[in-house]
């Protein structure tokens, strides 16, 4: 997965890690963190040295103040150990060294003021009103994933690493996440699809995908370092591209010579009865001349087979529908309709109609209703009141955030054969849509990463198009390329297509209706 990879990040770099899903982001920095153990080669990192999961990784029974205590634990030492040496002074031997160094301690971990940090880092992310004797299985995964964020900030590593940060984060708390690293004392490693907050938080970038000189190493300022790399990355590829045709083109002329070059140089005629021997002294020559060209030939084409440029691989991408579909007529009669719908207190929905050629963007703060709002229309969740209205033949199908599989032990090819069927698997196989690479499609779902895995969700989808195409924060846990790709795509799709998402680079980019959940009553634009 990796190999030769020499990195280090300096004491306030921001170092922010980009390539294709299953490249090896997240297994390079759960190596930084200690977690796992490079097969060879030697890894230095601060003691104190933090690691935010994609997911969660704390017992779901587990209250959330447990959740933030746990992260505390060696701050109330700390807290502890100057109580105990304070109470030491006066009447135990060393008790003022004991103490002093106590101090020094509480002073760097910030003891005195943790509770108040505490509080302004929940309020930060959007999560300070949760009660914290709450279960973790009784908020979102989203508020799950904000917890986690904030305990590990609370706890104050020398170096922070960072596997998709922002997922689940809505503009404020994207916000004052991004000023928080900014500030941030020690050195940041941090995975993230989010192409905005790359450009803003990121001091250079490591792209763990292929290129001709292995991993590629940009930046080194504080503006819009990931806009300027893809600029550089395309001229890049372009110099690949071409440096390969070229030597492929002089590899296969090279062969030429060395194959035919006899025929080429040798008389096209035979001689004449009065200059025989002419031409048997100028046939050896000739042949001398064939010989020497063909060895030239022979060491340039081995000198440039050693040293040619590999072949730059695939790009993967969205390659689009499978030919042979074709939406619902595209009338005023709504595809899917809601009606004064209400879900508990998470969503109350006056109206919403998606019609065959609809392109609407939903968006929202964190907990305004978004996937409620794709679930309900999805039909996985009733509406408390109000009515869903479903045109009769209309295939729905919904990109969630979080994938699971009935089965991780299943490859991803069976997965796909099971769920659309043998013959539509024929038809379109999984390997002809671009979203995963050969040798990933006879894995186990359950050993892909997160990102491979949405990638399978979304093939499950465009191998039998729906009507209508429900994408819940669509370009979560996708590799930037592809996400890039995912939303161009989109534009042409043949069917209806509503999208939730906090992305700012899609949002900025949105062409068509916008439809706004939040405080009050939802506003279409």
């Amino acid at each position: 997965m990796l190999t030769d990879l020499t990195l280090t990040v300096d004491r306030s770099e921001r170092l922010g890690l980009i390539g294709e899903n299953g490249a090896g982001k997240s297994t390079l920095l759960r190596i930084a963190a200690g977690i796992e153990e490079p097969d060879s080669g030697t890894v230095a990192r601060p003691e104190r040295t933090g690691l935010l999961w994609q997911e969660v990784r704390f017992e779901r029974r587990s209250s959330l103040r447990q959740l933030l205590e746990h992260s505390l634990a060696e701050v109330r030492e700390i807290e502890r150990e100057l109580e105990a040496s304070a109470a030491a002074l006066g009447s135990e031997p060393g008790a003022e060294e004991r103490y002093e160094a106590a101090l020094i301690e509480a002073e760097r971990a910030e003891v005195w003021s943790i509770d108040s940090r505490r509080d302004e880092l929940l309020d930060g992310l959007g999560v300070g009103g949760i009660p914290l004797d709450r279960r973790l299985d009784a908020v979102s995964g989203g508020q799950r994933s904000r917890f986690a964020l904030a305990a590990l900030l609370l706890s104050r590593p020398t170096a922070l690493l960072l596997d998709e940060p922002t997922n689940h984060l809505d503009d404020a708390a994207v916000g004052f996440l991004r000023e928080h690293l900014r500030s941030w004392p020690g050195p940041v490693l941090f995975a993230s699809h989010d192409r905005a907050f790359l450009d803003e938080v990121a001091t250079s970038l490591l792209d763990i995908d292929p290129s001709r000189s292995g991993f590629t190493r940009f930046g080194g300022h504080d503006s819009a370092v990931y806009s300027e790399y893809l600029k550089a990355k395309a001229d890049e590829r372009a110099r690949w591209e071409a440096q390969f045709a070229a030597e492929e083109r002089e590899a296969a002329r090279l062969s030429e010579v060395v194959a035919v070059s006899g025929r080429n140089v040798a008389h096209g005629r035979g001689p004449r009865d009065n200059d025989k021997f002419i031409h048997k002294f100028k046939g050896a020559k000739v042949q001398r001349q064939i010989a020497r060209r063909v060895r030239d030939a022979e060491g340039r084409l081995d000198d440039l087979l050693d040293a040619r440029v590999g072949e730059p691989p695939p790009v993967l991408g969205f390659t689009g529908i499978p030919t042979g579909w074709h939406p619902l007529e595209d009338d005023d009669d709504p595809l899917l309709a809601l009606v004064e719908a209400r879900v508990g207190h998470r969503l109350e929905v006056p109206s919403f109609a998606v019609r065959a050629a609809s392109r609407i963007l939903v968006t929202g703060g964190n907990g305004a209703g978004k996937s409620t709002l794709l679930s309900v229309l999805a039909g996985a969740i009733r509406p408390d009141a109000g009515a869903l209205r479903r045109r009769k033949g209309v295939r729905v199908a919904l990109l969630e955030q979080d994938v699971r599989f009935a089965d991780p032990s299943q490859t991803a090819r069976s997965v796909y054969e099971r769920v659309v069927g043998e013959r539509r698997a024929e038809t379109v196989p999984l390997a002809s849509l671009g979203l995963l690479a050969s040798p990933d499609l006879d894995r186990p779902v359950g050993s892909l990463s997160i990102g491979q895995q949405r990638r399978v969700a979304l093939a499950l989808i465009v191998a039998k198009p729906p009507h209508v195409f429900l994408l819940d924060e669509p370009t979560n846990h996708l590799s930037l390329t592809l996400a890039s790709e995912l939303e161009e795509a989109l534009g042409g799709y043949p069917g209806a297509v509503v999208v939730a998402s906090h992305d700012r680079w899609l949002r900025e980019r949105w062409t068509g209706e916008r439809f706004a959940l939040g405080a009050g009553r939802p506003v279409s634009v």
